[in-house]
């Protein structure tokens, strides 16, 4: 595991709290890094999760296999973002769904305890985490509306706006399975966003 994913992570909260050295360095103590390989399964759907991941390198995704054998991806997890089954890691349950690498990634993990370890380091860690969890829910919930009520197109450009790194990166089966659209219609949907005069 490359030295700089702790600098990775030294550096996203810089950005976003007033820590000290010190705080730093106790949060750090509460990561292991792990070196993913491309389509590696960090978390099966059914087991309890045992960690959840802060991205340093690469990405991952959520996602279900329905009874039919097809994906259905929920979330995906570029660089600095946070991925986890939360409700299974905390409560110890069947995790609803699975974990893998897109492509090779570098991740910092952490187990439950985390979030009860973080308040012996400062509050303003603990306050961060829990506006975290509640942007994690409203972005869920924003996904499942716009699944439930818009169109296609509109999922799409949705895609584009909340993963720019993304949209050139992975498999297009991939982003269709996001869409819930085959890959054809993904096509189509790109041709026409594309054309001149398109909004």
């Amino acid at each position: 595991m490359n030295p700089s994913a702790y600098d990775a992570l030294r550096t996203y909260f810089r950005q976003r709290l007033p820590v000290t050295d010190d705080q730093l360095a106790g949060i750090e103590g509460l990561f292991q890094p792990r070196l993913l390989r491309r389509h590696e399964l960090l978390q099966p759907a059914g087991e309890t999760a045992r960690y959840g991941s802060f991205v340093v390198r690469g990405c991952l995704r959520s996602f279900v296999v329905d009874a039919k054998g097809k994906e259905h991806i929920l979330q995906f997890a570029p660089e600095q973002w946070w991925i986890s089954d939360q409700y299974s890691l905390l409560n110890r349950t069947p995790a609803l769904f699975a974990i893998d690498a897109v492509e090779e990634a570098e991740v910092l993990l952490f187990e439950a305890a985390f979030y009860h370890q973080l308040r012996a380091l400062t509050p303003e860690f603990a306050t961060f985490f829990y506006a975290l969890l509640q942007n994690s829910m409203h972005a869920m919930q924003k996904r499942l509306v716009l699944t439930l009520s818009a169109s296609a197109e509109e999922r799409y450009v949705d895609f584009v706006q909340t993963y720019p790194t993304l949209a050139l990166r992975l498999p297009q089966k991939m982003i269709a399975a996001y869409l819930g659209v085959t890959p054809e219609s993904l096509s189509r949907i790109r041709r026409e966003l594309a054309a001149p005069g398109s909004s």
